[in-house]
């Protein structure tokens, strides 16, 4: 695929998502939620899980987020950002909410861990969602079974071993092909600053 057509992709895929939110916005529609639903709470949970968050805190953080996109699919426009960022930002603020909560009196109530991130100003989105597309670009034009690797590892966040005994390959092709796609990246994605 294409530089041009992994980036048409990508819109088509922003735009999916978006009229899925239009349809839970006007409707109610259960099915679009559930589309939804599926693709984004186990991500969501997954960078609960990466920001420290203990596994049943983080499960039950992407639940309020998603529940979160059902009450309020109306207030989502998808010309101020992507809806994984808006479903990502409702996360950690969530998060942020519970630790400010659960914490002891004695915590600096200045630690930035606690403080809500700025927003993020028009450049920096567009320069975010540009970065995206190029490494969605050099993704799709990965050799497949690389492509395959860093998906398991990075999306399903499996370990190098549980990849290697999922597809009855030894560790080191595993790691091999790693390494090799995420010099392949480096190479397209730099190649193209």
């Amino acid at each position: 695929m294409t530089s041009t057509g992994a980036e048409e992709a990508s819109r088509l895929d922003r735009q999916r998502m978006a009229e899925l939110v239009r349809a839970i916005a006007a409707s109610g529609d259960r099915e679009a939620f559930a589309l939804l639903f599926g693709h984004f709470a186990p991500r969501l949970k997954g960078y609960m899980m990466r920001l420290g968050s203990a596994p049943e805190e983080a499960e039950e953080l992407a639940q309020e987020a998603m529940i979160q996109l059902w009450r309020r699919a109306a207030t989502f426009d998808p010309a101020q950002s992507s809806l994984a960022t808006w479903l990502f930002t409702i996360a950690r603020n969530r998060r942020i909410d519970l630790k400010r909560r659960s914490r002891p009196a004695d915590l600096d109530p200045s630690d930035p861990m606690l403080l809500p991130e700025a927003p993020i100003a028009a450049d920096s989105a567009y320069e975010a969602m540009q970065a995206e597309e190029r490494v969605r670009a050099a993704m799709a034009e990965l050799p497949a079974e690389q492509k395959e690797m860093l998906e398991l590892a990075f999306y399903r966040e499996m370990s190098h071993g549980e990849i290697a005994a999922e597809r009855g390959l030894p560790l080191g092709t595993v790691k091999s092909r790693i390494r090799l796609a995420l010099a392949r990246l480096k190479t397209a994605i730099d190649g193209k600053v």
